[in-house]
């Protein structure tokens, strides 16, 4: 394997890290920002609906470009704009300027997303194995990072503006100095293309590219729809269905937020001994019973258990997802990857407005019923990931 291809992989967990590291310095300055600006938490809220909208239409600008001009391009460009859009949202003392603000920077995040995304399938296109879970977990490394970065900007007495800023000026610098080892072109169509195919061929393998596509992103929106809930209602759970104090409930999340990362680091090995399909078949099974646990459960203890399993089955499969969409077609990675990414992302942020309506009718632990139906249906439809070496293996087991 070349030093060129190991610094892409390099630069690539580098940007995975930045867009994690900016997304987090925004989270850990909401409270400032929401006080300084002076909404409620109501307002905040459809104010982030616009954070979301921004990252949506990003993701689709966004998987365009990358396939046409490039990730070398795309992804250092869309670094740089995301670095310096950090500063907007620490800005505005109005709430329409935050909005404003809001909706910038989530278009600029959008974009880097799907980019750096794209850049990865070709990454572990090149090293002909599993890579991408890895990546995710690095996102999850930059929230940590931005978090510690929070807490010490905040005890240095600098304001949301100040810190945001500072952060951004390092982003951009990280942006520019990493371009460099990227790969330096993406994949075109000619790279897949096949000298005896007739016009009826690439026509009908074109729709079904684009069915696998979309089923893709609708398991994608399922995942990224319990991995919201899990952020927003974990602690809250713990809180308010179990009686732990706020200090312990706290560590609901963080204890999803700390299997999920660990799941992804490990994520890659088991794909590649295992398959795609395994992983997110399995992954999804334990985390439905992971939630399952957590519904059911009178203890904290077990319910601490409950979200790390919950953690643990949920964090390789939508890196196998992403995987999948980009390869399914290299010259449209992307633009696939858009999709998926794009449809996901509207689960995550329905994800808790869908277990904050079931509330008005049921108890919080029995809304999570939800989630473990959609675990369910994302283990049941995982064959469409299933690949010629899965059979292999399946004809290997079954003749053993």
């Amino acid at each position: 394997m070349n030093d060129s291809l190991r610094a892409a992989r390099v630069a690539t967990f580098v940007y995975f890290s930045l867009c994690g590291t900016l997304m987090g310095t925004w989270v850990v300055n909401i409270p400032a920002i929401e006080e300084r600006v002076g909404v409620t938490h109501a307002t905040l809220g459809g104010l982030l609906v616009l954070l979301g909208l921004g990252a949506f239409i990003g993701m689709q600008v966004a998987g365009r470009l990358t396939d046409s001009l490039g990730a070398r391009i795309v992804v250092p460009a869309t670094g740089v704009l995301c670095s310096a859009a950090l500063v907007l949202p620490g800005l505005p003392r109005e709430p329409w300027t935050l909005a404003g603000a809001l909706l910038a920077f989530g278009f600029c995040n959008g974009c880097l997303d799907v980019s750096m995304n794209a850049h990865a399938v070709h990454v572990e296109k090149a090293y002909g194995r599993p890579v991408m879970s890895a990546f995710h977990a690095t996102f999850s490394v930059g929230g940590v990072l931005a978090a510690l970065v929070g807490a010490a900007t905040a005890s240095a007495g600098l304001s949301p503006a100040a810190g945001m800023a500072a952060m951004g000026a390092l982003g951009i610098a990280i942006a520019l100095v990493s371009a460099r080892a990227l790969l330096p072109t993406a994949p075109t169509a000619a790279d897949t293309g096949s000298a005896g195919q007739t016009e009826q061929g690439p026509a009908a393998e074109h729709r079904g590219t684009s069915r696998r596509i979309w089923i893709l992103a609708a398991l994608a929106l399922l995942v990224m729809l319990c991995e919201g809930a899990a952020n927003d209602w974990s602690a809250l759970h713990l809180k308010d269905v179990l009686g732990a104090p706020a200090s312990t409930a706290a560590f609901a999340y963080g204890t999803f937020a700390a299997t999920m990362t660990i799941g992804r680091l490990l994520a890659d090995r088991l794909a590649d001994r295992f398959g795609s399909m395994a992983i997110l078949r399995y992954g999804a099974a334990t985390a439905a019973v992971g939630i399952t646990i957590v519904t059911v459960s009178p203890w904290i203890w077990a319910a601490f258990a409950g979200w790390a399993l919950f953690g643990l089955g949920l964090s390789g499969c939508v890196p196998q997802l992403f995987s999948a969409a980009g390869h399914a077609d290299p010259s449209a990675a992307g633009a696939n990857v858009s999709r998926v990414a794009g449809l996901g992302y509207v689960g995550m942020l329905a994800g808790p407005a869908a277990i904050g309506w079931l509330t008005h009718l049921v108890a919080l632990n029995h809304a999570f019923v939800l989630l473990i139906l959609l675990c369910a249906i994302t283990a049941v439809a995982a064959g469409i990931l299933r690949t010629g070496s899965d059979r292999t293996r399946e004809m290997a087991a079954s003749s053993s």
